[in-house]
């Protein structure tokens, strides 16, 4: 599989990320026996980067995948993350070191590469609201405490939350990789989308982050599975999925997907799913795309779509065309 930089971190990572949260499912709710050869399969195939949380299933996607990789990491990169509750501010750095070591205990490893804060940029979350007063003087000390004690590598967020912050995080030098959300039905980060356009203005903040050195993870870009084009769940993924930056429901946002299925009677890609991830690994500033998945069959089928390379000139063109008709009139 191709490998892009990841930013100035140096590190070569695949264009393909495989996600371990809860809304694909696989690593939190799915039999060990699954876990383990999807990771297994990612590996021999050219995945080299693999992403989680404390807060997928409440640790249970570490310790999967910790199980599944025998604390040999070799040759990856490993990602997980923090998220600093309400509760966490009178302490922010004790939070932060122990949310790492209960990590690196769950993922039967000594590091990980890669940190991120989980916390939503300028409004309130489960895991509270950090400003950038907080960032600078508690959250950023705390990180190089981290790194200076070999437990991560590098450090990143994700970023979610107001647009003019996530730039200015993005801008800081404090992060070396953000995720960033960005599909078919949410095209802002990658372009100047259309007037009145349903969705949130993320003012190209994947050329941002790569004039910064920050590398950029691409995710929700299946829309939570929108993207497939059926509101039908897998049972092992969330039953709900809220919309991230789209201004509509699950529902409409699967029905807005569904517009896009001429360019696949037309031969210009194999599905919805293919062309949803094909289109946003067309865009160069963009390292690397993280897929959630409930099977297997779901990360061999990313797998195939990203290894087909970008959509082609015409294709990109029609999908601007199908977008621009989502716009609201006035």
């Amino acid at each position: 599989m191709l490998e892009k930089k990841f930013g100035r971190t140096g590190v070569d990572v695949s264009i393909l990320t495989m996600g371990c949260g809860a809304v694909g499912g696989l690593m939190t709710k799915g039999r060990a026996n699954d876990q383990d050869y999807a990771v297994h399969w990612a590996r021999d195939n050219g995945i080299n980067f693999f992403d989680t949380a404390a807060s997928y299933g409440d640790g249970a996607s570490e310790t999967n995948l910790g199980r599944a990789l025998q604390g040999n990491a070799e040759g990856l990169v490993v990602s997980t993350k923090v998220g600093i509750s309400e509760a966490d501010l009178g302490d922010v750095s004790a939070a932060i070191e122990q949310s790492i070591n209960d990590s690196l205990k769950r993922l039967r490893l000594d590091h990980v590469d890669l940190l991120q804060l989980h916390n939503t940029v300028g409004h309130s979350d489960r895991h509270g609201s950090i400003d950038s007063d907080q960032l600078f003087s508690e959250v950023t000390a705390a990180f190089e405490k981290i790194r200076a004690s070999g437990k991560a590598r590098f450090f990143g967020f994700t970023a979610k939350g107001e647009p003019d912050a996530l730039a200015q995080w993005v801008k800081s030098g404090a992060f070396d990789s953000a995720q960033i959300f960005y599909n078919l039905l949410v095209p802002s980060a990658g372009e100047i989308p259309p007037a009145n356009y349903p969705a949130v203005d993320y003012h190209c903040l994947l050329e941002t982050a790569r004039q910064n050195g920050v590398g950029a993870i691409g995710v929700r870009v299946l829309a939570g599975g929108a993207l497939s084009g059926s509101e039908e769940r897998n049972a092992l993924g969330m039953p709900v999925v809220t919309p991230i930056g789209s201004d509509t429901s699950y529902a409409d946002d699967v029905g807005l997907a569904r517009q896009f299925q001429p360019l696949i009677d037309a031969g210009l890609a194999s599905s919805l799913t293919d062309l949803a991830l094909r289109y946003v690994i067309s865009n160069p500033a963009l390292p690397t795309t993280e897929i959630g998945i409930a099977n297997l069959e779901e990360l061999q089928g990313a797998a195939e779509s990203v290894n087909k390379g970008p959509l082609t000139d015409e294709g990109l063109d029609w999908v601007k065309e199908i977008q621009s008709g989502f716009c609201k009139r006035t």
